[in-house]
Order: C-alpha cells, then sequence, then structure tokens
C-alpha cells in the first residue's frame, strides 16, 4: 500500500509521528510538508524530536492569505499526487493543508482518510471549520477521536466508513512523556512546578483583533502567578502591531519542541490557550484549562470540568487563572492509546477490499 500523507502545521506532526511509525512497518508512505508553518522551532524541532522521517516533498508554501495559501498548496499536493499515484491519502486534523489535501486528493478520485475527523465547533467564523466540514464530506475513511465526533457525522448523514479510533496525539503523549519528564526547561526559565500559569495564543480571532488581543495580555498580566508564554511568530507580530508590551510577570519565549511544551504543560499549575490540541493535553495531563474562545470543538473536556471557557473577558482570565482548580474523575475521553495502530489496520482491510 502506498500513501501520501499530507502534513504543514505543528499540530499535524505531532499527529503524524505515531501513524507514520506504524504505518511504515509494512506500507511506503510518501510524506508531503506543505511549508504552512516553516519556523524552525514550529516545524524541523518536532521532526527531530519525534524522528519522523524528512518529508519526501517540501512544498515551501509558507504564509498568506487563507485563499493564496490553500490555492498554492493544492496545486503543489496536485502534481505530487499525480507523480506518486498512491493508493491513499492522509490529511491531519483542519489546517488549510488539510483541505488542499483533501481537494487535491478528492478531485483526482483517490481515496481520503480524515484523521481527527467529525470535529465542530459550530462557528463558521472560524477557518477551521469550514476545512473540517468541507474535508470530512470529501472523505472515504473517517477516524474520529471522540463518540461526540461520531455522532456529529451523524447528523450530517455521514455514516459510511466512520470509525471510532480515539485520539492519535494521546498515542504520542504517552510514547514520549517519559522524554519529556527529562527535560530542563523549567530550571532554564527559573519557575518552579505549580507555580507558574503557561499561555498560548495562535487563533486569528485574537491575534488579528488588537481589542481581544489587550484584553487577553491584561488578563496575563494582572494574575499573581508568573505566566510562561512561548509565543507564536503571528502572536509576536501582532504585539508590535497593536504596541503591545506584556507586564514583567509575563515571561515571552520563542516556541520550544515538543517535549519541552511537554514538560511545560505537565508541571503548570494552569493552562490559558485557544488551542484545540493543548486544550485535549491538558485534560489528559490533568492540568486546568481556561480557553481564550468563546466554544470548542472539544467539548467533553468542558464537561467532565477540566476545561472553562472565558472568551476575552480579562477579569474571568484572572479569576479562572488563580483559582480554577478542578480535581474532578475524568472518562476515557480519548481511547486507550492504541488509535495509530487502529487506523492503520483499517487503512490496511479498506486497501484489501479496494483489491477485490
Amino acid at each position: 500500500m502506498k500513501v501520501v500523507s499530507v502534513v504543514g502545521a505543528r499540530p499535524q506532526f505531532i499527529k503524524c509521528a505515531p501513524v507514520s511509525r506504524e504505518l511504515r512497518k509494512s506500507s511506503e508512505e510518501i510524506m508531503v510538508h506543505t511549508g504552512q508553518h516553516y519556523d524552525a522551532n514550529l516545524s524541523q524541532s518536532f521532526f527531530d524530536e519525534l524522528h519522523i522521517p524528512p518529508p519526501h516533498y517540501h512544498l515551501g508554501v509558507g504564509s498568506g492569505t487563507h485563499g493564496y495559501q490553500t490555492a498554492a498548496m493544492l496545486k503543489g499536493i496536485e502534481d505530487v499526487l499525480i507523480t506518486e499515484k498512491p493508493d491513499l491519502v492522509l490529511v491531519y486534523g483542519d489546517t488549510n493543508s488539510t483541505i488542499a489535501g483533501a481537494l487535491a486528493a478528492a478531485k483526482l478520485r483517490i481515496p481520503l482518510a480524515h484523521i481527527e475527523a467529525g470535529l465542530r465547533s459550530y462557528n463558521k467564523d472560524m477557518p477551521e471549520e469550514i476545512n473540517r466540514v468541507v474535508t470530512d464530506h470529501c472523505s472515504d475513511l473517517l477516524f474520529c477521536p471522540t463518540e461526540t465526533a461520531v455522532f456529529n457525522l451523524k447528523k450530517e448523514d455521514i455514516t459510511r466508513g466512520v470509525h471510532l479510533v480515539g485520539d492519535v496525539m494521546y498515542d504520542a503523549l504517552l510514547f514520549n512523556i517519559d522524554l519529556a519528564k527529562k527535560s530542563r526547561i523549567l530550571e532554564q526559565l527559573q519557575v518552579e512546578s505549580k507555580n507558574y500559569v503557561l499561555a498560548t495564543l495562535h487563533r486569528a480571532s485574537n491575534t488579528d483583533n488588537c481589542d481581544a488581543l489587550k484584553r487577553i495580555i491584561t488578563g496575563l498580566s494582572r494574575t499573581e502567578y508568573t505566566v510562561v508564554f512561548p509565543a507564536h511568530p503571528r502572536t509576536r507580530k501582532a504585539f508590535e502591531v497593536f504596541g503591545i508590551s506584556p507586564s514583567e510577570n509575563v515571561c515571552v519565549i520563542e516556541p520550544v519542541g515538543y517535549l519541552e511544551f511537554l514538560k511545560l504543560e505537565s508541571e503548570a499549575a494552569a493552562i490559558v490557550t485557544d488551542s484545540g490540541g493543548v486544550q485535549k493535553e491538558a485534560y489528559l495531563l490533568r492540568v486546568p484549562c481556561i480557553t481564550v474562545r468563546e466554544e470548542t470543538e472539544w467539548v467533553e473536556t468542558i464537561e467532565d470540568g477540566w476545561n472553562i471557557l472565558v472568551g476575552t473577558n480579562t477579569d474571568l482570565i484572572v479569576k479562572m487563572a488563580q483559582e480554577f482548580r478542578p480535581n474532578a474523575e475524568q472518562r476515557n475521553l480519548f481511547g486507550d492509546g492504541t488509535a495509530s495502530e487502529k487506523i492503520v489496520q483499517i487503512l490496511r482491510e479498506y486497501r484489501r477490499n479496494e483489491r477485490t
């Protein structure tokens, strides 16, 4: 079986690592890196740490408007698929790399598999929501991380090819957590375990909106904790454009590698984020999560009491960063850590059935 895997952003590198490791035991994988994330701290470091083989194709698309970026990726991926003639195309998550890979495969009538299918925020102002919906409706195989995702697809009359497999990010976390514990990042930053708040921001609704970004940074600046803030390049640029200067308790640092970030997550008193992946990791690591959005795809983390939505309300950000400390029981929301094995087995069975 020959599979083309399309990745391009930090979360996709994490998700693809365990799947690629399992897939290459018995199949040929052609890795395509779109170049959506091109900063070394958001790209190459993840390939190195997660032992992902170098991509066969690097499209080098870089940043740009959604239309430009998606179109450039679509053209590049289509060229690869015409050259490689794979049996199947594999895409991850909800980025522009995802939708470009999905459209290229669908238009060339190559079977498409979507890992992390069925997620819905039901907010169509989010570009990621459009990417999710279109990709799911193009896909032949839909690998869902949770029962909620399966239900979301059923509401859209998508039932064929749907598989509940668990979350591949859980696979990655289990595989890497012992290595992450060895990181010296806390000593380097001079912070103590459970005595700091970790913050991440990257969504356009927060970073491209001056008022929203100021409200969030003001909230972080008013907390009594040191705030460790690995800043996405988009966020750093926004600080400059809007003239925003966080207070001294907010330690703005360069993006860190996956293992260092896992360490920072696991030892934080709480996490403030707008990232879907970070919400999941916080839950799995039993760290309180304060989400600076009005909705989330990971509703189960809210229902279980380990995640709370605060939007960009400054007072709520301050209050929850200092006081939100749940200790509720957790359900087995994200599978048993063998999602990658299940996915590859289903891919093989699908390919065998296609041949007969």
